[in-house]
């Protein structure tokens, strides 16, 4: 019949449209599939890895009783429970969130073995801001704190000596002695004069009879960084990139001496013993090594950069 198809074209042109929807059909599904499998669902969020390392060094419970006898200074220990892991001062050459890596220092100084943010903590600081010319509140502030790490320095003979911008002269090479394998941390080699590795054993020693928590860790106060060659320090400074920073402290380290060493004392997960990061620095200042040291290190001689908990030096020669 004239414009009219046949039985034979009807059944063909619906077996087309029925491949055409069959493999539309197929190609939803793939692209299903496919995405099931390779499109990866929003990510659960993580905890923060510093929070919890900081978290995981925390000091358990609030203060004990003994420590709460002066409710005087009830509002002082409330301002120093917040500013111990808030305040944002720049005290040591860069922002800080707190001031909590200082507390052993802090304490050992008032005499008091209480928290911050007890009210014996508090009654102690406003002594000793008295004695120091200082409005006796008992709340640690930035002058406050300041004036702790003046304190500090001037025990650091080193510092006496680079004033002015005069840096001490480094000893000869005869004027050093290696370290014994088993003083390096992981092996690491190091030289130091002799006094101050003399002294370094001295205090080695008594830390692991005084010390079970020492004693079980052989790794704990080896030696990771001793004397450093004033010209390495200033290529490898200047490469970092942070010859100006807290932890170096210019192109005059310490270090150039022969009396300053670095030592281990544990570090934050994930992180090398002698980063500066703000979590593993209160990590170290949290460990039973390093809180030894503070009571202890001055009977042998030994003052510590308060920046740095693992950087000791000896003060038994002059720079």
């Amino acid at each position: 019949m004239a414009g009219g198809g046949s039985a034979d074209d009807a059944s063909g042109d619906a077996a087309v449209i029925w491949r055409v929807a069959g493999a539309l059909v197929l190609l939803v599904l793939a692209l299903a599939i496919a995405q099931r499998l390779f499109v990866r669902p929003p990510a659960t969020p993580q905890p923060d890895a510093t929070r919890a390392i900081v978290a995981a060094a925390a000091p358990p419970g609030p203060p004990p009783p003994g420590c709460q006898t002066d409710p005087g200074f009830a509002a002082a220990s409330g301002a120093n429970a917040a500013t111990s892991a808030n305040a944002p001062w720049s005290v040591f050459g860069r922002p800080e969130n707190g001031w909590q890596v200082y507390v052993p220092w802090i304490a050992h100084d008032l005499g008091v073995g209480c928290p911050p943010d007890s009210q014996a903590f508090a009654a102690a600081l406003a002594a000793w801001q008295h004695a120091h010319g200082m409005a006796a509140s008992g709340a640690m502030d930035e002058p406050t704190l300041r004036a702790f790490d003046l304190a500090w320095l001037r025990r650091r003979p080193f510092v006496a000596a680079s004033g002015h911008g005069q840096c001490p002269a480094p000893p000869p090479p005869s004027g050093l002695v290696a370290i014994a394998p088993a003083e390096g941390y992981l092996g690491q080699l190091a030289q130091l004069r002799p006094g101050t590795l003399a002294a370094y054993r001295r205090m080695v020693a008594a830390a692991r009879a005084e010390s079970p928590a020492i004693a079980a860790d052989p790794k704990l106060l080896t030696i990771f960084s001793g004397y450093r060659d004033p010209a390495a320090d200033a290529v490898d400074c200047a490469a970092k990139h942070d010859c100006a920073t807290p932890a170096r402290a210019g192109t005059c380290s310490a270090h150039r001496t022969g009396l300053a060493m670095d030592i281990y004392l544990g570090s934050a997960p994930g992180y090398p013993p002698e980063s500066s990061d703000d979590a593993n620095r209160l990590y170290e200042s949290r460990t039973p090594a390093y809180l030894w040291l503070v009571a202890n290190a001055g009977r042998f001689g030994f003052v510590n950069y308060a920046f740095e908990p693992w950087h000791w030096e000896w003060t038994g020669e002059p720079p």
